[in-house]
């Protein structure tokens, strides 16, 4: 190296070239930012009687998550809980559940703790949604023939940024399309919208938009004015 350099009036050869310190530190620097945090062991599950109505009700909560389009919210931004009579109800109509556990000490620990430490009987026994926190959940309702629409997808904010959420949805997807229906809708809101793209979902090419029923004496339907917008995958080719 020595020497190639004083042949080349004392500066390397492109190919022998390295970056400056500070610039190597940059680039390390920059892929660890954008690098995702691990995931935690987690046990996913579609069946529906792995789901209890009062852990659900407790995610809803934490995610602050609402099954109504149009919730009432508290001053301090709070959705209003959902009720569990009906949220049973729902689950038992629904056509998928998709719901993820995880230990519960993964849940608020740090990510660079996951694996040290910790009660190590507990990390003995095996992760089942009997011996797991609900920490994912999401749900499609289908006629099972011709279309479904997918709700409710939601991940525990600890958890959020590790790829959990798209497990749930393209699960959801992959049990669908298993029955043939590939007419699929997921009701999102804004702040969703970039997650539903990023997980295979593209523009209605109708052009359609969601309107939703108000509980309103005129009994009118209005436009959700872009709060809700109705995506589905674009058509398959032939």
């Amino acid at each position: 190296m020595a020497v190639v350099g004083s042949v080349h009036g004392g500066s390397l050869h492109s190919k022998f070239q390295t970056l400056p310190p500070a610039k190597i530190f940059n680039s390390q620097k920059r892929s660890t930012l954008h690098r995702r945090p691990p995931s935690p062991p987690i046990f996913i599950s579609t069946n529906l009687s792995d789901v209890n109505p009062i852990h659900l009700q407790d995610l809803y909560s934490s995610c602050n998550h609402s099954c109504h389009r149009f919730p009432n919210i508290s001053p301090d931004g709070r959705v209003e809980p959902v009720d569990v009579d009906k949220l049973r109800i729902a689950l038992s109509h629904s056509s998928v559940v998709v719901s993820v556990f995880a230990r519960p000490e993964t849940v608020t620990s740090l990510p660079e703790n996951l694996n040290n430490g910790g009660d190590w009987y507990r990390r003995m026994i095996p992760l089942t949604p009997f011996s797991g926190k609900l920490v994912g959940f999401g749900r499609a309702v289908s006629d099972n023939g011709l279309t479904a629409s997918i709700y409710d997808v939601m991940v525990i904010p600890s958890l959020q940024g590790r790829g959990i959420g798209r497990m749930i949805l393209q699960r959801i997807i992959r049990l669908l399309t298993n029955k043939g229906i590939y007419d699929i809708a997921a009701l999102c809101s804004d702040q969703e919208m970039g997650f539903v793209k990023a997980c295979g979902f593209g523009d209605d090419i109708l052009g359609s938009t969601t309107m939703m029923y108000t509980r309103s004496g005129n009994h009118i339907l209005v436009k959700s004015a872009g709060r809700k917008v109705l995506m589905v995958p674009p058509l398959r080719k032939p």
